[in-house]
């Protein structure tokens, strides 16, 4: 799930959606882990977390309408479905790490990361074709290794290594809130150094987006002092 995650998200962010607006629409594996569970794992959601799914989806949703109805280069259909399928992968992962239980987290991220690497490479062969890779190669720029081995050490093994250990060691409601971040230092990076522009309508799916996953992540923690 991993490869196919990565894979379908640097696809779409190859020509379809800008990086900014991508960490913003990968936040939907929030949601999808959540119906997942509920689906094959028959765990009840609270009336709370659909309130949250329901502002998410309106965020979402404008943002697919602008996909559709817009000419600019922030997002197009095809980036809006790459970007949703790389979060379903997400979802996907999430709930078998869940079905896992107590693990390693570095151990197992590096494992699953080797077997990250076959669907990856058929899905480079199919989209670039071996030409284009073998040409590529010889020419990457150090920016571009650079680029790898933080995406491969700084953000896989010890990202998510790290996120695994703390949720198993802190209450989730302590550890779940940091990820509100991550779509904030999405769009705010991608403006700051790749001139990503902030229009109101993205400011308005975001905003819609981040109250939903805040709903979502921080209503474990409000629920003990609303039932006082």
């Amino acid at each position: 799930f991993i490869g196919f995650m990565f894979g379908l998200l640097f696809l779409a962010m190859r020509n379809d959606v800008s990086p900014g607006l991508a960490s913003l629409l990968m936040q939907s594996q929030v949601f999808m882990t959540l119906l997942l569970v509920a689906w094959l794992q028959h765990e009840r959601m609270p009336r709370v977390q659909f309130g949250g799914l329901a502002l998410a989806t309106l965020g979402f949703a404008l943002i697919a309408w602008q996909s559709f109805h817009q000419t600019h280069t922030d997002v197009t259909p095809l980036g809006l479905t790459l970007a949703l399928g790389g979060a379903l992968c997400w979802a996907c992962g999430n709930v078998l790490a869940r079905s896992i239980g107590k693990v390693d987290m570095l151990g197992f991220m590096v494992w699953s990361s080797v077997f990250a690497v076959p669907p990856l490479l058929v899905l480079s062969l199919w989209f670039e074709g071996p030409a284009a890779i073998t040409e590529a190669l010889p020419r990457a720029s150090l920016a571009a290794w650079a680029a790898i081995v933080w995406q491969a050490v700084g953000n896989t093994l010890f990202g998510y290594a790290a996120w695994g250990w703390l949720l198993a060691r802190h209450p989730a409601a302590t550890v779940a809130p940091m990820a509100l971040l991550v779509p904030v230092v999405g769009l705010g990076t991608s403006a700051l150094f790749l001139g990503g522009p902030l229009q109101p309508w993205k400011l308005a799916a975001a905003a819609l987006v981040l109250a939903g996953l805040a709903v979502n992540l921080l209503w474990p923690r409000l629920r003990p002092a609303a039932g006082r």
